[in-house]
């Protein structure tokens, strides 16, 4: 298997830490061990902790703790991984064979989409599309954008073939957010050829307008899969926990794919998991991520609307904004430039497969934020804006 470079993953990896503002990061500023491992006992139960192998696929008590936020599942539902990133790997790497279409969301994170092509897959892209949605009807609140899915356009590119639809919803980049009745219908398309729908998640929890992005596991579709993790909502990315809740017999052939890859999460992380997911915690957890999305969308909104040739469509969910620009260059020439001249981070929309865009990660400090956007103006004022 050849694999392309992961353009996003390798740009963030080389620069994030050699740059004075990174604003590519797409979720909040991350909680400390301290914050989580709060009292005496929890305390002294983490340093006494052995550090052996842990169970290879999550503890029982950590996989019953994910179980319980899914309607109906059980442990054996539940698959422990490293990260997000893993779950999505030992799912195309069991399910995708040479020859097969993948429809997968775009704008998307591009990782499941390079990994297909690298199994042989065919990879056909169901695209998010800029749209008006009403106001509120209060005062100075009309029509706005939002980025929306067509189901109808989905059908026309599911076939016989199809071998899987990968959503990403909350979605990165944009922040759209896919309602009850659109998840239905993508099930409804998928149970048409036997396909598996595969929603990635890991921005629910993370609400701006709302306190909850319905999950692809209550459509009761038999072929409906899960992946998610505590990179994004929990604010724990240094945990690298993931998870897929999928059915038993999937998850048991996943554990088989699993143990060719890490074999077994870190054994303080899985610790650390349940501390972060038990009742009341995490609901703190999220909590605390969208006070941070809601108290900083606001700043991020106003600076957008100053600038000359920037527009957006409000995210949903998220600590990330996807801006379209109209500057005379390829968005990755415009954050080179922006990175080498004010030392400042952000991801083009290229690595989207969406040139014309960047995407804004607004989850660190108030402060650190209006200072790296400060720095960002003066460098888009520096070059002007003109139609493309």
């Amino acid at each position: 298997m050849k694999l392309e470079t992961f353009a996003l993953e390798r740009f963030q990896s080389v620069w994030e830490n050699r740059v004075a503002w990174n604003i590519s990061e797409s979720g909040v500023h991350p909680l400390r061990v301290s914050e989580l491992v709060d009292t005496p006992a929890l305390h002294d139960g983490l340093l006494d902790h052995e550090l052996g192998y842990p169970q290879t696929n999550g503890t029982a008590e950590l996989r019953e703790t994910i179980a319980a936020l899914y309607g109906g599942a059980t442990a054996d539902h539940v698959q422990v991984t490293n990260g997000g990133s893993e779950a999505n790997c030992v799912l195309l790497m069991r399910l995708v064979e040479p020859g097969d279409e993948i429809v997968f969301m775009t704008p998307n994170y591009m990782q499941a989409a390079g990994l297909a092509r690298g199994l042989g897959a065919h990879v056909r892209p169901w695209r998010l599309r800029e749209s008006l949605r009403p106001g509120s009807g209060q005062a100075g609140e009309g029509e706005t954008q939002r980025w929306t899915a067509d189901p109808e356009e989905l059908a026309t590119l599911v076939t016989a073939r199809t071998r899987a639809i990968l959503i990403c919803n909350p979605n990165n980049p944009t922040g759209a957010r896919l309602e009850a009745p659109v998840l239905d219908a993508v099930c409804r398309i998928a149970e048409r050829v036997g396909a598996w729908v595969i929603a990635d998640e890991i921005y629910r929890g993370a609400e701006r307008e709302a306190d909850d992005t319905p999950s692809i596991w209550d459509c009761g579709y038999e072929r409906a899969v899960v992946s998610s993790g505590l990179s994004k909502a929990y604010g724990l990315p240094g945990l690298r926990i993931g998870w897929i809740v999928a059915p038993p017999t999937l998850v048991d052939e996943l554990w088989a794919v699993h143990d060719y890859t890490t074999i077994a999460p870190g054994g303080i992380n899985d610790r650390l998991a349940r501390i972060a997911l038990a009742p009341g915690r995490r609901e703190t957890l999220l909590a605390r991520t969208r006070g941070i999305i809601r108290a900083n969308y606001p700043l991020v909104k106003r600076w957008i609307e100053k600038q000359d040739g920037l527009s957006h469509a409000a995210p949903e969910a998220g600590a990330i904004v996807f801006v379209r620009h109209t500057h005379p260059f390829r968005s990755s020439e415009l954050t080179d430039r922006l990175r080498d001249e004010r030392s400042v981070l952000l991801v083009p929309g290229d690595y989207f497969d969406m040139d014309g865009y960047f995407r804004i990660g607004f989850g660190s400090a108030p402060d650190y934020l209006a200072s790296a956007l400060a720095l960002v103006g003066e460098f888009l004022t520096s070059v002007g804006a003109h139609a493309r």
